[in-house]
């Protein structure tokens, strides 16, 4: 018999926190989840990748619509406003939040409503929300508590012309022109949603490029649809103040350039939510920004106590955190065959959308790798030219001597679909991860798969094929 209530309790109702109670509860172990204001889900589902994504799904509807040569010759193009979009993410949540509360409820997880803070590091504190508190025990406790906006003190985020990417969800107004900065994923991806919607968009980037990470050839095949869409990017620039006025935000630069807009969205960076947790009562401390120190079986300092998602930093992808929360309670039971997956791919949803896995040309370069490069522009596909996806490009890098897949990288319509084929043949052994397969495979056609084919056969080319 237990000496716990459970055998584990999951802090966090995110991907990362569904995921751990869903595993632990197939193996026989007793679960709670603990969650905040009723969010199940976390914040992927009520104000970060669900309703942002939403938002782009239906601006990318918007602009497909008006682009068409039909809609063009018949004069009907329509105009939408963001608080028209806004409207339909309600519905989207509900149905997401619907689904995964019968997910606890199928595998016996028990769901606790309230906010926990540690008494020790087998004990938690659950204040409910009508005041009243209770304390429950586990063996085993896992922090997935996501994270939030990182807000600056100089910044008045109570004003109603200042948002970060939480409360941008809630802007009841429509502005003519708005700055963002923070050239992040989120920065980006918002670019494109207002742009999208014809609204103007001041991008400023602290940075030298947009998404560093990236491929080179990415980065600025996206800095280069941003501005033709309308967007300034202004690189390696910081703000000094920010005034706020009824009518708008003035940002001030450390260059000494000055942006007015008629609203102002803060998009850079994200803090880990563990201020509230009572950390010390468990032996534990977060870093600067909140966020936890992890080993590679997702452990903390402390060992029943493990930590997932977007509060143990980077990545932060809903995807790897989902993976990272499976991981860390296989691990807590003892068992160690688990697989990581250590090459998740980005997915980045501007427009067009980007997606990539693997090594970039950079990085092969730095490394001195013997490598060769194999591309497929959207343009020269049947099915993107049937469709109007034109803009667009398939890259595979690839070994010269062994035609080892090293790095697969996507832009354009459908991006974060199409990287999972060559993502499923880059992990492949024993010699099945060969560049000629997309040669000697038939694909559908016409497809935006078949790029694979014709990437290959460019790269073969280049080897004088």
């Amino acid at each position: 018999m237990s000496n716990y209530d459970y055998d584990l309790i999951v802090i966090g109702a995110g991907p990362a926190g569904e995921s751990a109670a869903m595993n632990a509860s197939k193996h026989d172990s007793s679960v709670a989840i603990i969650v905040p204001n009723d969010e199940i889900g976390g914040a992927c589902t009520h104000k970060g990748t669900i309703p942002s994504k939403a938002l782009r799904s239906a601006v990318n509807a918007h602009v497909r619509f008006n682009s068409n040569p039909m809609v063009k010759h018949l004069k009907t193009a329509q105009k939408i406003r963001y608080t028209d979009l806004l409207d339909n993410l309600s519905g989207v949540i509900k149905k997401q939040v619907k689904m995964r509360s019968k997910f606890y409820l199928r595998n016996d997880v028990e769901i606790i409503e309230g906010n926990a803070k540690f008494a020790d590091a087998n004990t938690l504190i659950i204040r409910h929300c009508d005041g009243s508190t209770n304390t429950v025990t586990s063996k085993t406790i896992l922090i997935a508590t996501g994270s939030r906006p990182y807000q600056p003190k100089e910044v008045d985020f109570n004003h109603p012309r200042a948002y970060d990417s939480d409360s941008i969800l809630e802007m009841s107004h429509n502005p003519r022109k708005i700055i963002i900065y923070g050239a992040g994923v989120i920065g980006c991806e918002y670019a494109s949603i207002f742009s999208g919607l014809g609204i103007k968009v001041d991008l400023v980037n602290t940075r030298d490029r947009l998404l560093e990470f990236l491929d080179d050839e990415i980065s600025d095949a996206l800095s280069y649809h941003l501005m033709a869409q309308g967007v300034i990017i202004r690189h390696r620039e910081e703000f000094e103040k920010i005034d706020t006025t009824d009518e708008g935000v003035t940002m001030h630069l450390q260059s000494g350039k000055r942006i007015t807009a008629d609203a102002m969205l803060w998009s850079n960076g994200r803090t880990g939510n563990t201020d509230l947790l009572d950390l010390d009562k468990a032996g534990l401390s977060a870093n600067h920004r909140g966020q936890l120190d992890v080993d590679k079986e997702y452990r903390t300092s402390v060992n029943n106590i493990f930590a997932a998602g977007d509060v143990i930093g980077w990545p932060a992808l809903a995807s790897a955190a989902y993976n990272q929360g499976s991981a860390a309670v296989t691990y807590a039971r003892g068992d160690n065959t688990f697989k990581q997956v250590d090459d998740v791919p980005t997915g980045i949803y501007t427009m067009p959308e980007i997606s990539s896995v693997g090594k970039t040309e950079r990085e092969l370069t730095d490394e001195k790798v013997p490598y060769e490069v194999g591309r497929a522009f959207f343009k020269d596909t049947a099915r993107g030219q049937i469709s109007g996806q034109k803009e667009g490009m398939l890259k595979i890098l690839f070994h010269i001597d062994t035609y080892e897949l090293l790095g697969i990288h996507c832009f354009g319509a459908e991006s974060t679909e199409i990287i999972h084929i060559g993502q499923a043949i880059l992990k492949q052994k024993n010699g099945g991860n060969d560049l000629r397969y997309f040669v000697d495979t038939t694909f559908n056609y016409p497809t935006m798969a078949e790029a694979y084919r014709i990437a290959a056969l460019n790269g073969l080319n280049r080897l004088g094929f």
